[in-house]
């Protein structure tokens, strides 16, 4: 536990007071940590399968890092369903041919 603000904060994934938190912004806010968990995960097996010689040691962290996929995209549309302008900004984004960062300015717009 950590003290911020002469408050016991227990993890580092709130920026406020969690007692004072409503249960729904604690939610969100695990939910995004586990995302961010799944991402580095992702990108540690990445790494390892870079490196790693023995094929069915490759094949095992070949589908560990399968599984963390699927963890990711359930974190992430968790967050969608739950906050209008993520949803909104990931269905202009997401799995669309062209320009990626022209596809993420015309969201931005989108959302005034």
């Amino acid at each position: 536990m950590t003290k911020r603000n002469n408050h016991n904060v227990p993890f580092e994934q709130y920026h406020e007071p969690a007692g004072e938190l409503p249960e729904e912004v604690r939610t969100f806010a695990r939910i995004c940590t586990s995302l961010i968990e799944e991402a580095e995960a992702i990108g540690w097996y990445e790494q390892r399968l870079a490196l790693e010689k023995d094929p069915q040691a490759h094949a095992i962290m070949e589908n560990a890092q399968q599984e963390e996929f699927k963890h990711f995209a359930m974190n992430l549309e968790f967050l969608a369903r739950r906050n209008d302008k993520w949803r909104t900004v990931l269905q202009d984004v997401l799995f669309k041919e062209g320009d990626i960062v022209e596809h993420g300015e015309q969201a931005e717009e989108e959302l005034g």
